[in-house]
């Protein structure tokens, strides 16, 4: 049965360096929270002082309600998956899920019976005699998983597992990870600086830096309304203005920058010489009638559609990449003159062909590439 997880004023401390600080957070039974940040952050010391292999100096952690201080990782209602997977090698894929049953002292019948189930749960009913170096990445994976599910934690926490995963895989594994705990109904702690992973996967998200949580919300929170400038830096991709605000009303604002004057949302009352951060796939060009444009007064707007060229005569072509590699490579050549042919080609399209260069032969398209 899944647990909640409260984290008090967590704080955690090497000698004379923070590693968190004061971190206050509740983690919903059977939710799938993500940890993001950039790579020392704090997020596995976090996991570490949840799965109890790290005692914080400050602060309280509780599971289901009850305090685990002095509770060690073995009495505690969770599992960890670690990133290196850290399975058995010498072990066949059988013995390694149940070897946490062992341990507890689960009688062998009812070991067996748990292991094939937790195999049919991970899609790998058949690979129970297996070694784990015969295992794909992917399969590894599942089987570090059904572990850990073996012994029916509350809570199961991931530490970057899919890190060392090509990205087909990644991705792949991504839905794999989402299904399974829908299906379980464990709460999942997943540690990332993927944020792919975590708006893709989780119910919500907390991103930290440098110890501290910046902003906890869902995947669409976070992305579209960070509360902090980290967070809106690290958090999708972004374009840096820096301005003045002349106008604030009804929750927008107007900017006025170096490239032109924006407007934009303003839900943090943006004052005089605050940065204003704008996300690529939100920006678009202005209305016609020759109105001031996004980027700045008498900027053209950026063309969103295919490129094309008109030949004359009216007929339109759209030069394909090796047209195009030809068109930079020599500017004496149309960019979008269809090459690769025959000379007549480009008459029937009605542009005049240019003449054969010295040592070309005649009746093929100048320039083709080589």
């Amino acid at each position: 049965m899944s647990q909640d997880v409260q984290l008090e004023s967590v704080t955690m401390r090497f000698g004379s360096v923070t590693a968190v600080r004061d971190v206050s957070l509740t983690v919903g039974a059977g939710e799938f929270f993500s940890f993001l940040g950039p790579s020392g952050c704090g997020k596995t010391t976090i996991l570490r002082m949840v799965s109890g292999f790290m005692e914080p100096t400050e602060g309280a952690i509780r599971i289901g309600g009850r305090d685990m201080r002095g509770i060690g990782p073995n009495k505690r209602p969770t599992a960890l998956i670690f990133q290196n997977l850290a399975l058995f090698p010498l072990m066949t894929v059988a013995e390694n899920i149940g070897f946490g049953l062992e341990v507890r002292g689960v009688p062998s019948a009812e070991r067996q019976e748990r292991v094939r189930k937790l195999l049919d749960l991970v899609a790998l009913p058949d690979a129970a005699e297996k070694k784990v170096t015969e295992l794909s990445g992917g399969q590894r994976q599942r089987i570090a998983i059904a572990r850990a599910l073996a012994v029916e934690p509350a809570v199961l926490l991931l530490d970057e597992p899919l890190s060392a995963l090509d990205l087909k895989l990644r991705q792949h594994m991504r839905a794999e990870l989402r299904d399974l705990q829908k299906r379980t109904g464990v709460t999942f702690i997943y540690i990332t600086h993927d944020q792919g992973e975590a708006l893709t996967m989780s119910d919500r998200i907390g991103v930290m830096s440098r110890g501290v949580l910046e902003q906890v919300g869902d995947g669409r929170a976070i992305y579209d309304h960070p509360e902090t400038a980290f967070v809106a830096a690290f958090v999708g991709e972004n374009n840096r203005f820096a301005g003045t605000v002349a106008e604030s009303a009804g929750g927008m604002a107007v900017l006025d920058t170096p490239r032109g004057r924006l407007v934009g949302r303003n839900p943090r009352r943006l004052g005089p010489g605050e940065r204003h951060l704008v996300r690529p796939a939100g920006a678009h060009g202005g209305g016609g009638g020759g109105g001031e444009r996004a980027g700045g007064a008498g900027h053209p707007p950026r063309f969103r559609g295919r490129l094309h060229q008109r030949l004359p005569g009216g007929r339109h072509h759209r030069p394909g990449p090796a047209s195009r590699r030809r068109a930079a490579a020599d500017p004496r050549r149309p960019p979008g003159l269809p090459g690769g042919g025959r000379r007549g080609a480009a008459r029937r399209a009605g542009v005049t062909p240019l003449s054969d260069p010295p040592g070309q032969p005649r009746g093929r398209a100048p320039f083709r590439s080589r």
